[in-house]
């Protein structure tokens, strides 16, 4: 009986310590890819949608526009792909928001794509991925906020871009160590999840972070 019960101990202690290791590795990646800023030349640089307000969009989606602006200056690739559906309501979608802000800073319009379908992160990437098969394209430097840029990346690979990312690092995400604390703990979960499910858990721990 006494034998019994510390192979159960064992066995429960090591799943406890292979999750802890699995999350703690998840964790690290998140961090270092939030971390890296790849510039490679690329079919298009693709935005991923944030909140926006009757055509206005929000600060969080501003920083990300705004770097992909930067890119798209610095020759990254010719032309800037807006993502992210509407919510009930909504006159505008976040692509057309992004893109017709992009259109007021000075980008050609000609060089600005809007896939305005999706309403999570895998949605729209699936509804980016489409385009590109329609154009012929393959490549894409994503952007979005460091945190999410992995789970991101994942989606669009799976979904069958070839992808890189270059995430902003302005705006209210990165303020504070606080937030980033939270948002990482954040991702660390929906990656996890997505990775077992195939489904994007876009608002665990409820920020909705897009």
């Amino acid at each position: 009986m006494g034998d019994r019960v510390s192979w159960t101990r064992r066995a429960v202690l090591g799943t406890v310590l292979v999750l802890v290791m699995v999350a703690g590795g998840t964790a690290f990646r998140v961090w270092q890819v939030a971390r890296e800023d790849d510039r490679h030349h690329a079919d298009a640089i693709v935005v991923l949608g944030a909140a926006q307000y009757n055509g206005k969009p929000s600060p969080i989606f501003q920083s990300r526009l705004r770097k992909a602006m930067q890119l798209y200056e610095d020759g990254v690739a010719d032309r800037i792909v807006t993502a992210g559906g509407n919510r009930e309501g909504d006159n505008y979608t976040e692509a057309s928001a992004g893109a017709g802000w992009l259109v007021e800073q000075g980008v050609p319009s000609e060089d600005t794509v809007a896939v305005g379908e999706g309403s999570d992160t895998l949605g729209s990437l699936r509804a980016v991925a489409d385009t590109f098969d329609e154009r012929g394209w393959h490549t894409a430097v994503l952007v979005s906020d460091p945190w999410h840029s992995l789970r991101a990346r994942i989606m669009a690979d799976d979904s069958g871009m070839d992808t890189w990312t270059s995430p902003t690092h302005s705006g209210p995400i990165v303020q504070t160590r606080e937030t980033q604390f939270a948002y990482i703990y954040r991702e660390t979960g929906a990656l996890l999840f997505y990775r077992l499910t195939k489904t994007p858990a876009d608002d665990i721990g409820g920020t909705g972070l897009r």
